[in-house]
């Protein structure tokens, strides 16, 4: 119980006060009971105690359906909406002897980059309080980077899980799409979204990939993960060595680094990144293929425009009391962060049936096709992973509705893994005493988590890049409850 009513002075000291991270949206009423469960479990040896993941305290997006907190996806027309159950990967790490700590705001319904919403407000980087924490998971990416519990889960249509890791020297994996089961987390694209942890290092990352990884042929509400039977390791951790690295072919994706002024600072902690990538015994090679240009593929591939009205429509027709039962409502309620949304939300709503749209069909012919041309650059290659920076440029300052220049789309569209490591900070400035964020992502074939997860360890404990952030420092007692 000590240790999440310590994560809960934490909230108190930082979240709202101080700071002022605006990182979560609802702290569990349940939480200390819980833990205080534990205890008493533990202490008479009862077998709840050995649980693998036994009273870990976690932050959950708010996009992730749990029976004792409102899920709103951050938007305030959706104030108060309470899912029946939990979603399956939540329910999944409560049997591991989790604990869901608190809630997290996020860029609202997961529709952008800044982490920006309705209902929470403006979500803050640690690093540097005058920049956005990405995202859209950037209340779990600052909750975690100013350590306000062990762990946590976003989710990822685009960059959204990789974002924030990236802007809070994080690890985040976004898993091939199948390997955990979407039932119960707010959707934005069927053919797009995933989810998984971010957490502070690879080792806590494995360890909640465990928990919620497989096949669930129990839930008809998410049959994608029949393709994952058989699939997840006995022990994810078992990759995790620190000579991982020896021997790796990792390909240097030269069309997503950017080539003006603004991305000198990523380009500069890249080339240091990949100098320990190759001192590690990794081969770097080029690829050099324009094929793989983030701004082509986002402006003429993403289809959550397409998919975001049905899907939603659907979700909230599951929620018993959803103050809105429909994406119509939702507009007609003007309760959501217009500047942000608006015009996202209104061009879904137009299309009348948007995956019936013969734009649709060739999109994901188009997919389709990237999808196998990226197979074949790793077959060609003979590589274990492709490299490149999550976001060309630094993560941008509040009051901006958009980060720029940012490599998700790869994952995003082929539905393959990709998990994005530390990779070193921007120079100091008078915001940033220790520098902004920079992170580097390692994007693997289908199912390859586990190797994925080896490289990221075996560069984690190479150059040992993750830091706390100074606007968060240690409590003194006098700041204890």
């Amino acid at each position: 119980m000590g240790l999440v009513q310590a994560y809960l002075d934490r909230i108190a000291a930082y979240d709202q006060a101080g700071p002022a991270l605006r990182a979560i949206r609802a702290v569990n009423p349940n939480a200390l009971a819980q833990a205080q469960a534990y205890d008493a479990d533990r202490a008479v040896g009862a077998a709840g105690a050995s649980k693998p993941l036994g009273c870990v305290p976690l932050l959950l997006k708010d996009n992730y359906n749990t029976a004792e907190v409102p899920t709103t996806g951050g938007s305030a027309s959706l104030e108060g909406a309470q899912p029946a159950r939990d979603a399956t990967a939540v329910a999944r790490l409560r049997a591991a002897g989790a604990i869901v700590l608190a809630k997290a705001n996020m860029q609202e319904f997961a529709l952008g980059g800044v982490s920006v919403s309705s209902l929470g407000g403006q979500v803050r980087n640690p690093y540097d309080l005058t920049r956005t924490p990405g995202g859209s998971s950037g209340g779990v990416g600052a909750g975690i980077a100013a350590d306000f519990a062990l762990g946590g889960l976003g989710s990822d249509t685009v960059n959204s899980i990789r974002s924030p890791a990236s802007a809070n020297n994080l690890v985040g994996l976004r898993v091939t799409q199948g390997l955990i089961s979407l039932a119960g987390i707010m959707p934005v694209s069927k053919t797009q979204d995933a989810i998984g942890p971010i957490t502070r290092t690879v080792a806590d990352a494995a360890a909640l990939l465990q928990a919620m990884a497989g096949a669930d042929p129990a839930d008809p509400a998410d049959p994608l993960t029949a393709a994952a039977a058989g699939r997840v390791p006995e022990r994810y951790a078992d990759a995790l060595k620190p000579d991982a690295l020896k021997g790796a072919r990792l390909g240097v994706v030269t069309a997503l680094f950017g080539t003006k002024p603004e991305h000198a600072e990523v380009n500069r902690v890249m080339r240091q990144a990949l100098d320990a990538l190759a001192a590690a015994g990794a081969t770097l090679v080029t690829v050099d293929d324009p094929a793989f240009e983030a701004d082509a593929l986002n402006r003429d591939d993403d289809v959550q425009t397409y998919e975001f009205k049905a899907l939603m429509n659907a979700y909230l027709a599951t929620i018993p009391n959803a103050p809105q039962t429909n994406l119509a409502g939702i507009l007609a309620s003007g309760q959501f962060h217009r500047a942000a949304l608006e015009k996202f939300l209104t061009g879904a709503e137009a299309r009348a049936d948007g995956m019936a749209d013969p734009e649709y069909a060739a999109r994901l012919g188009r997919i389709a096709a990237f999808e196998a041309h990226v197979a074949a650059v790793f077959e060609a290659q003979t590589l274990d992973a492709l490299v490149y920076p999550l976001q060309k440029r630094l993560v941008v300052p509040i009051g901006e509705l958009n980060q720029a220049d940012r490599n998700g789309i790869v994952a995003g569209l082929t539905g393959f893994p990709a998990i994005d490591v530390p990779a070193g900070f921007s120079a100091a400035s008078a915001t940033a005493p220790d520098g902004v964020p920079i992170g580097m992502d390692l994007l693997g074939r289908p199912w390859s988590e586990a190797k994925l997860l080896g490289l990221a360890y075996a560069f984690e404990q190479a150059t040992k890049l993750r830091r706390a952030p100074a606007s968060t420092p240690p409590l003194t007692a006098s700041d204890r409850r």
